[in-house]
């Protein structure tokens, strides 16, 4: 199975310049040739088992990281497309309101999450098993990730996200550009 890299249509963002997201479309791009490159050469090696068996383990653990920047940068840039739109009433409005107390809240503490130091993700799911929302950090690509949870707000903390616009001293700026540039209604769309 081939993985194709999705477009994305975003505009101009208030505060994350043309050249960062112009980058960062390249190196999600290069996620997806990886994911395709590993999977090919799990398939080459597979034909002599006894030789390579070492070599495919190694190639399944880089699977995850490749795959999940794939997936992961898919969900931010799907975020960017369309402009910055306001939260709607619904689903996760209602939640956001009943966990924390209102929207703002939410985003001051989803922000202090994303000032994790280090590389990773300030991530938001949706337990279909409490019907509950939980946030956490996840590092790197892969690390972290809440199994069985769905993925609903995706927030890049790598340096190539914001160093082009902001130095690593005031990342915070970056993260509110985020939420100022957040199309609220394809987020929400992700829980329904």
């Amino acid at each position: 199975m081939k993985y194709e890299p999705l477009s994305f249509e975003i505009g101009e963002l208030d505060g994350i310049g043309e050249e960062t997201i112009r980058e960062h479309l390249g190196l999600y791009q290069g996620y997806v040739k990886h994911v395709n490159l590993i999977n090919d050469k799990i398939v080459a090696f597979s034909s002599d088992l006894e030789n390579n068996s070492y070599a495919i383990a190694e190639m399944q653990r880089r699977l995850g990281f490749e795959f999940g920047g794939m997936r992961n940068h898919e969900y931010y840039f799907a975020q960017l497309e369309g402009g910055a739109r306001e939260l709607p009433d619904g689903t996760l409005k209602e939640k956001l309101v009943m966990q924390w107390g209102g929207v703002e809240a939410f985003i001051e503490q989803f922000s202090r999450l994303s000032m994790t130091r280090g590389i990773g993700w300030a991530m938001l799911y949706h337990d279909p098993h409490t019907d509950q929302l939980v946030q956490t950090w996840v590092d790197e690509q892969h690390l972290g990730q809440l199994v069985d949870l769905d993925l609903v707000l995706a927030l890049d903390m790598w340096e190539h996200s914001y160093l082009r616009d902001y130095p690593p001293s005031q990342k915070k700026l970056y993260v509110e550009a985020f939420f100022r540039n957040l199309n609220w209604e394809v987020v929400a769309g992700r829980l329904i």
